[in-house]
Formats: structure tokens, sequence, C-alpha cells
């Protein structure tokens, strides 16, 4: 049983794209995605700093531009897997790769998301705080008191708190025992009601696209279940921008059907660290070059259940 992960903001790093963009196809593809998301990808995912890249305005599209055209060389010559899902705006290369949105609309779509996302955040500074350790209650108890949203339910160990800069100053203040707490290098407090200001127009942009059902089981950030109806995965899409990712749930659905192999895909990282936490005996592969691709092809057809 084969899942692929996409994984969502922060994953990103200067370059990272370089190496995928050697092959001609693949800059032709990443420059019509470009043209739809009205920025230079390629700069971005090459020539750009840290700093440029953590815009949330560039750091989406370019994330699912990512995604985009390394599952699709991936998955030309592989086997369809058995499950897909992605993190927080990586649900939006999901849904391109499992066929609901097509790779234009995917673009469309992250590239308002991206710009809603970070118009709400300049209204108010605010941001987002991982908590590592800690006992669950003791932790869950001082996100609530600091007035926060516990954003990121990442599984095992790690809850993501987002809110204020002051609210993040209180926690910080007064931190739950034997936890560790890491500011994120974000600029808003995105899955929260902070970002509900960029609700109404991706909800209206969402109704102009058209969907279709998805090719393999895709997991919803809301609740872990699968979803079969493109319509809804849309729908949802929507209004994750401003409720939490439970990501802790997506991992049990993952567990319950009996997954053995999981491959994220690029940047990679992330999410298979999460993963190796959280389903335990369950292989791991990086996607994150194209010299890859031919061990990764491997991979998946050694975890695929019905390989095609």
């Amino acid at each position: 049983m084969l899942a692929i992960l996409a994984p969502g903001q922060g994953a990103q790093t200067p370059g990272f794209l370089r190496p995928w963009l050697e092959d001609t196809a693949v800059r032709d593809e990443l420059g019509a995605l470009s043209e739809v998301a009205g920025i230079d990808l390629a700069h971005y995912g090459t020539e750009a700093d840290a700093e440029q890249i953590r815009a949330t305005d560039i750091a989406q599209p370019l994330l699912v531009a990512a995604g985009l055209v390394g599952g699709r060389a991936l998955l030309a010559e592989a086997p369809v897997p058995d499950a897909i899902a992605g993190h927080s705006v990586g649900e939006i290369t999901a849904a391109a790769l499992a066929g609901v949105l097509s790779p234009a609309d995917a673009m469309a779509f992250v590239a308002a998301r991206g710009r809603g996302m970070a118009a709400a955040s300049a209204l108010r500074p605010t941001s987002m705080m991982a908590v590592v350790g800690g006992v669950p209650e003791q932790v869950s108890t001082a996100i609530e008191a600091a007035g926060l949203t516990a954003a990121n339910n990442n599984g095992r160990g790690q809850i993501v708190a987002a809110g204020t800069v002051e609210q993040l100053a209180e926690l910080s203040a007064n931190p739950p025992a034997r936890a560790r707490l890491i500011q994120l290098s974000v600029a808003g407090a995105f899955h929260t009601v902070h970002m509900r200001p960029a609700v109404a127009a991706l909800d209206e942009l969402a109704s102009a696209l058209s969907t279709a059902a998805p090719t393999t089981r895709l997991l919803s950030n809301a609740d872990g279940a699968v979803i079969d109806d493109g319509a809804e995965v849309l729908r949802r899409l929507v209004r994750q921008v401003a409720n939490p990712v439970r990501w802790d749930l997506c991992l049990d659905t993952l567990a319950e059907l009996g997954v053995t192999g999981v491959l994220e895909l690029p940047p990679s990282g992330t999410l298979t660290g999460i993963a190796k936490r959280n389903l335990k005996g369950a292989a791991l592969f990086n996607l994150n070059t194209p010299d890859q691709l031919t061990d990764a092809r491997a991979f998946m057809a050694d975890h695929t259940e019905v390989a095609a």
C-alpha cells in the first residue's frame, strides 16, 4: 500500500528546483504554470534567496508547481498510488495529481490563495510556533490559555500554535512543561480565524473551476477522510484556509489503510520525518531530484497494491 505526500509551506529552500530545470519539458511546463500564477517560478525556484521564497504569495505557488512537475514526471511511468495527501497548501498539489483539478486551475487557485493569505497576514502581525513534546493535554491547555489556535496537529509530539505575536509571546512566557517551542518562519497565522478575509475571494474563484472525481484515495486535512467527490474536495480546499490542519487524522487514515510505503514529493523530507514517528515500519522515500525518478518508481512498484 503506497501513499504519496505533498509538502506544505516552509519546506522550500533556495535553489531546490534547479536540478529539475535541466529538462526542457519541465522548463516548458514550469513556464506555462508561471503564466497562470503571474510570477516567474523558475527564478524563485533557482535564484531567489530564502527571504524571497518565504513570502506567502511566492512560496505557495512555488511549492505546488514543484509538486506538480515532480509528481507528473514520476507518475508518467509509474503505477497509480493507493493514496495521496498533501499538508496545507500541499492539498492543492494532491488534488491536481489525483485529477480533481487541472494543473492550470490548481495554479490559479493557489496563486489566489497565496495572495489572499498574504493580504490577510498584513492586517495584523501574526505568526506560528511549533510546540514539540510535552503532555498533549497540557500543551492544548497552554495554547488555549494564550488565546492561540492549534492550527496544525502534526501527529505524535508536534502541534503548531498560531495567533497574534502578543499571544505567541504569552505562550513563550508560559510554555507547557517538557515542551520545546520553535518559532516558524512564516508570515501569518495560517489556518485560523485571521485568514477568514482570504476565504471569500477563493470561494468566488472556486465557483468557476471544473472538478472531477479523484483517480485514487484522496485524503482531506479537515478530518483525514477519503473524499471521492471532486466538488467536495474543492469546497474543503476553500474552507481549510481558515481552519486547522488535522494531519494527525490523515496519518491515522494512512495507518488504517495499511500503508507500507510513503513517498514525499519535492521539496521532501518534512512529511517523511513526521511519518517516521507516526507510521512505524513504513518504508520512506524522499524525492528531491530527477535523477531519483527510476528508484522512486521502483519504490512505488514495490508498495503499490495493484501496479498499472
